[in-house]
């Protein structure tokens, strides 16, 4: 089976904070957009920023590893030089982490490379890499 891309919409409060972050910072090719909507290329996934100026943001995290996961977060499974190298580039952008690039779960099956940062509408953005990605669903 092919792994198809994922669809994924979201609220964001400002549509030109959302273009500048996805698409100058994050490196996501636009793709259609309105005034209410922008479509991007989010390394091969389509998402979608919808403008809803009365979003409110989530303020829920969960404990894992030694560190507050915020809930909800979305991001994608990157390889380890695709990560490091977007780790770079945020941290080049001064984007605030809101878990610094790190790995977690170090010695066991699911040791990862990991990092949560926030968009400038407070949508929060996790990005992993595994050494092994045969270990992304081992328990």
């Amino acid at each position: 089976m092919t792994l198809r891309p994922f669809h994924l919409a979201f609220p964001v409060d400002d549509l030109s904070d959302a273009r500048r972050f996805y698409g100058e910072v994050m490196g996501c090719a636009e793709g259609r957009s309105s005034d209410q909507w922008i479509d991007f290329d989010f390394f091969g996934h389509q998402i979608v920023a919808h403008l809803d100026a009365t979003a409110r943001r989530v303020a829920t995290h969960n404990p894992v590893d030694g560190h507050d996961v915020p809930v909800p977060h979305f991001g994608v499974v990157l390889t380890m030089a695709q990560w490091e190298a977007l780790a770079e580039r945020v941290k080049a952008a001064g984007v605030r982490f809101g878990i610094e690039p790190y790995v977690r779960f170090k010695g066991q099956v699911g040791e990862q490379a990991t990092m949560f940062f926030y968009d400038p509408s407070g949508n929060a953005l996790e990005f992993k890499a595994f050494a092994d990605d045969r270990n992304l669903f081992a328990v």
